[in-house]
């Protein structure tokens, strides 16, 4: 798993909540104020880095994780502790399911949009040229070179081939 990226401003809030108040967030630096701090909780927040407990906010697991530190053990009071609840296996069995397949999902693609139409002229076997790539979308040649960029972003194995002058580009087997 690769750490999670953290801007300067995540990454002194996090340290410093772990560090000196047991992950409660209650520290910002001097430069960030009124809408910059809700804009450096909403973030953390929508990266799962931090969660709400009432009215105030702490690192969360994967926060700890993005920091590289280890996670805290749990307390747990002792009238719960000795009747610990045991896990729902249909809901394990789901959370495990769904873990397996993070990161392996290519992004969908509408049938009818130009994306899918490159899409199926680079799965013919012949794949296509850039010209062809640029009459059956109408774009320039920068942005269907810009495309078949971020198609190997998400993970397509795009293939280019130069033939007796002529650059082809296919989707390899199995894309």
């Amino acid at each position: 798993m690769t750490p999670t990226p953290l801007t300067p401003a995540q990454h002194a809030i996090l340290a410093k909540a772990i560090h000196t108040s047991d992950g409660k967030i209650d520290w910002f630096p001097d430069h960030i104020k009124g809408g910059a701090r809700k804009k450096v909780i909403e973030g953390l927040f929508n990266r799962a880095l931090i969660t709400p407990d009432g009215t105030d906010w702490f690192v969360a697991a994967e926060g700890y994780d993005a920091m590289g530190m280890k996670r805290p053990t749990p307390t747990v009071a002792p009238e719960t502790a000795a009747a610990p609840q045991a896990a729902d296996p249909e809901i394990e069995a789901d959370v495990s399911a769904c873990e397996t397949t993070w990161g392996e999902q290519k992004p969908r693609t509408r049938p009818n949009s130009k994306r899918a139409d490159i899409m199926q002229a680079l799965r013919e076997p012949c794949g296509a040229t850039l010209d062809a790539l640029m009459a059956l979308t109408g774009w320039q040649a920068h942005s269907v070179r810009g495309m078949l960029a971020n198609l190997r972003k998400q993970n397509y194995d795009v293939v280019s081939a130069k033939d007796a002058g002529v650059r082809t580009y296919r989707l390899a087997e199995g894309a």
